[in-house]
């Protein structure tokens, strides 16, 4: 075999590990969680808690969970997603679906170059395992075409790695390249008979809700002894799994921050920026992102009384977007005791709880 062979089967294969951008997905080690590390009572309304894994509840009505990071992961992998089932849900209506998901922007899923003559072999990996025996579906929904693909996998009570390789998509027109959703890869956990009432798609076409889960799935909320773990989610190009790709814990936090930012009090009175009161009652401080958002964000905090408007504001009654791009924000606020045309700090207060959020997910 030639030294060229040799290299091209290394870059092939990446067997070390030591390619770089790999994975399209962000956060598949389930490292970053700026949310917060547990949530109880979910179930009636999507959330996130770790980053870009998003959990949407559609038509849920009965069961509910408690989703966690933990500090459990197989080996070389420390942290994963963890649902626990704690009110079931046996009677199942038509319309409910549960599933985790990662939304994927469009100029990001350029390399499937999906849609044309072209089209690329998708390799999506992970690692699950839970309480006992269990099948779910993996699949991926196209939202520029409207087409989707599904394939079963099993859980066990011990850490595996799954691997399905989804054939190249032709059909439809090529992704939008841009920063709005295009792909989304799913773990469906639950369904009813409006979602499982096909057999499932397991070749790509247009998408058919009876067909997106398919019978012989186990419902995540058939017992309050349920548990779900996931984590090394991997999706790439190609027609086999490399090993999965480990990145810094900065690099990935910067990945998860163009989507969200938590910026949460590490001392007492820590500042957030300086702006002007532009009446009585209302003011802005600048915010500059430590990286650059996907998108103008939407602003908001955990507590209004975890902050202050110094000197003299007191509590805001009001956190808002004052307008801003993808690189900065005015953190608009509204407070009484303030003189129109003043400069104030806008700071954390006296505690160390308080947490400011720049949402800009898909």
């Amino acid at each position: 075999m030639s030294r060229a062979r040799d290299f091209a089967d290394l870059a092939g294969s990446a067997d070390a590990g030591g390619l770089t951008g790999r994975n399209v997905l962000v956060n598949g080690s389930m490292a970053v969680s700026q949310r917060g590390t547990s949530s109880t009572g979910q179930g009636a309304s999507d959330l996130f808690l770790v980053d870009r894994f998003h959990l949407n509840t559609n038509g849920n009505s009965a069961g509910r969970f408690t989703v966690t990071q933990e500090s459990d992961g197989p080996s070389g992998i420390p942290n994963s997603l963890k649902l626990a089932c704690t009110t079931a849900d046996t009677s199942i209506a038509a319309s409910e679906r549960f599933f985790i998901e990662q939304r994927l922007e469009g100029q990001d899923c350029q390399r499937f170059k999906k849609g044309t003559s072209d089209a690329e072999a998708i390799t999506v990996s992970f690692y699950v395992k839970g309480n006992a025996a269990a099948t779910y579906v993996v699949g991926i929904y196209d939202s520029d075409n409207s087409r989707q693909i599904g394939a079963q996998f099993s859980v066990t009570t011990s850490w595996n790695r799954v691997s399905v390789t989804f054939p190249a998509d032709t059909g439809g027109s090529a992704l939008d390249d841009d920063n709005l959703e295009s792909l989304s890869l799913r773990f469906y956990l639950h369904a009813g008979s409006t979602y499982t009432g096909g057999t499932l798609q397991t070749t790509w076409d247009t998408a058919v809700n009876s067909e997106q889960v398919g019978s012989g799935t186990t419902s995540f909320f058939d017992s309050t002894s349920r548990t779900f773990f996931l984590t090394g989610v991997q999706m790439e190009v190609g027609e086999r799994e490399t090993p999965f790709e480990h990145r810094s814990f900065a690099d990935e936090l910067a990945r998860c921050q163009r989507y969200f930012l938590a910026v949460a009090n590490q001392a007492t009175y820590a500042p957030v920026g300086v702006g002007r009161a532009w009446s009585g009652t209302t003011g802005n401080a600048a915010y500059y992102f430590p990286v650059e958002m996907r998108v103008n964000t939407a602003i908001s905090v955990n507590d209004l009384s975890k902050f202050d408007i110094v000197p003299s504001g007191g509590n805001p009654t009001e956190v808002r977007n004052d307008g801003g791009n993808k690189q900065s924000a005015k953190v608009g606020w509204v407070s009484s005791g303030v003189t129109n045309g003043n400069f104030y700090q806008f700071e954390f207060g006296n505690n160390q709880d308080g947490a400011l959020f720049f949402d800009a997910e898909l």
